[in-house]
């Protein structure tokens, strides 16, 4: 009897130890699961739940990330068919008094973004909010003597922080990570926060870097050994060592550190991908109306601006990625920001840009350069409306068209299978090559035999063609015609469509609608204002 008891509580204890490892291994596979950024043959993927993502977002206005104005972000986003929504955490509504924190509106903002099927974006409005302070709580503003600000050179005191301040970088860091600690008890593993973001356009507005005293005493010091390792460069102060770029190298260098230090921090209770935004520097032709381009006026001081990201790289190794806001509709100035930030060493990722239809067709640069992600900012109805509001239908019919193929567009811009075609002035047909086929673009309707296609009254046009076999191809795009032909031949000789079937994927599962041909094929695939999406089989003959 003693022995047969003994026995069923051994088995007893070993069903407790095998459910526990049970337990353990999925906690394991739970936090393996995590978002996180993957490189793969030069190109970035985010993964979310362990499948490429792709990031259709919608950042909402500064001040809207309170419970009263939430009802109508869902809305907003929901008329802009975002997969995810972008909202600012803020440090003075966070930590009203020092070490008493309040979680409501974080709260509110991811139980709303779960309801409505959404992820999430957390945007940290911490010491810096768009080059100042004026997120951070008044019992820091009221204590410039413990919380310094930054100097100018004629030694008046302005509305920045300085990073040069361990008291600063202290308390920063303190608010971070219990947000951070917060969020990982409540979304760890849900996955429903996708990225952190960082600070928001970092840097000095009013001044190139600090001068106060301690700022002016390191600023005499020889430079840093690890800055000058970076910078390949040879001992000596800023002056020596930088010259003309000094101040603003010596502002990017403690600021980077002081980011750096506070991502670190939050990393070790909250670990998914981190980033920072940039306000970027202009050059005139991108931006006509800009008199001056200096540091600290044009932009603030001290961020990651074109010039400044292999420092950034080098000295805040926790920031994953750095994304640039692009607030210019140039086309040629905007690809260039582009190729600017990916690197291999930065995934690409546009976290702000214009939500006017004129930024519209430059979403497909975006996705044929394999940017993880794309938000137009300003999305909801504070201050100028978005639902119903023609002026950004442009984003809502993109991600209308690209969202019930979300995934499927990221796993293939990760394998380096999509391109785009958009149409600019004097281009309104472009080749895509696929190395044993290729593509003519075509814009504009009508296309009459014979004759140059017409282009878009507003130069809207695009085109979006992914390799899905050697003969395969998804194709869409928006007042664009597409033909497919072999190196060197014209369309139709020794080639011919098999078959042309519309439809949409549907839990990951290409679900045919309707196959075309006759009209529908002869001169192309023709895509007009109706989201469509056509798979399509090529032959040799």
């Amino acid at each position: 009897m003693f022995r047969t008891a003994q026995r069923v509580f051994s088995g007893l204890v070993a069903l407790v130890v095998f459910a526990s490892l049970l337990n353990t291994q999925d906690l394991l596979a739970q936090s393996a699961e995590a978002p996180r950024l993957v490189q793969k043959d030069g190109r970035y993927s985010l993964l979310v739940d362990g499948h490429p993502f792709l990031i259709l977002g919608g950042q909402i206005h500064n001040s809207s990330a309170w419970p009263s104005e939430l009802p109508q972000v869902w809305q907003s986003l929901e008329a802009l068919h975002a997969n995810t929504v972008e909202a600012p955490v803020y440090w003075e509504q966070l930590e009203p008094r020092e070490g008493q924190f309040d979680y409501s509106n974080v709260d509110q903002l991811i139980d709303g973004a779960r309801a409505h099927h959404l992820h999430l974006v957390i945007l940290w409005f911490g010491t810096w909010k768009n080059g100042n302070m004026h997120y951070v709580p008044a019992w820091v503003k009221n204590n410039p003597q413990r919380f310094p600000h930054v100097v100018r050179p004629d030694g008046e005191p302005i509305d920045v922080l300085s990073a040069n301040s361990r008291n600063n970088l202290e308390a920063d860091k303190v608010a971070f990570v219990a947000l951070m600690h917060h969020l990982n008890q409540i979304d760890g593993d849900k996955h429903t926060i996708l990225l952190i973001q960082v600070e928001n356009e970092s840097g000095i507005i009013g001044s190139v870097r600090d001068n106060s005293a301690a700022a002016e005493k390191e600023f005499a010091a020889t430079v840093p050994t690890d800055l000058l390792a970076a910078a390949h460069k040879q001992s000596g102060t800023w002056k020596q060592v930088f010259g003309s770029d000094s101040d603003e190298i010596f502002q990017a260098y403690y600021q980077a550190k002081y980011i750096n230090e506070i991502a670190s921090a939050g990393k070790r209770e909250f670990n998914i991908p981190y980033y920072m935004n940039v306000w970027l520097d202009y050059p005139s032709a991108a931006l006509p109306q800009r008199q001056v381009e200096s540091p600290g006026i044009a932009y603030p001081s001290g961020g990651a601006v074109q010039k400044m990201i292999w420092l950034w790289r080098a000295l805040a190794p926790s920031i994953d990625m750095i994304g640039p806001d692009i607030y210019t509709n140039d086309s040629q100035s905007y690809r260039e920001v582009l190729q600017t930030y990916r690197r291999s060493d930065n995934p690409l990722w546009i976290p702000e840009t214009g939500r006017t239809d004129s930024y519209a067709k430059l979403f497909f640069y975006a996705l044929g350069d394999g940017a993880i992600g794309f938000s137009p900012f300003g999305v909801d109805q504070t201050g100028e409306t978005m639902v119903g509001d023609q002026k950004w239908a442009g984003h809502s019919y993109n991600f209308a068209l690209i969202g019930p193929m979300d995934r499927e567009i990221a796993a293939l811009e990760s394998e380096g299978k999509v391109k785009t075609a958009v149409e600019e002035p004097g281009k309104a047909t472009q080749e895509l090559d696929f190395g044993e086929w290729q593509a003519t673009v075509a814009f504009g309707f009508p296309q009459p035999d014979g004759r140059p296609a017409p282009g878009t009254k507003d130069i809207h046009g695009v085109a979006l063609i992914a390799q899905l076999g050697p003969n395969e191809f998804l194709v869409t795009g928006k007042d664009a015609s597409v033909i497919f032909h072999l190196p060197g031949k014209l369309p139709w000789m020794r080639s011919q469509i098999v078959t042309a079937e519309q439809g949409t994927y549907e839990g990951g599962v290409w679900k045919p609608i309707r196959l075309w041909n006759g009209d529908e094929t002869d001169r192309g695939l023709c895509f007009h204002q109706k989201p469509e999406v056509v798979r399509v089989t090529m032959e040799r003959f």
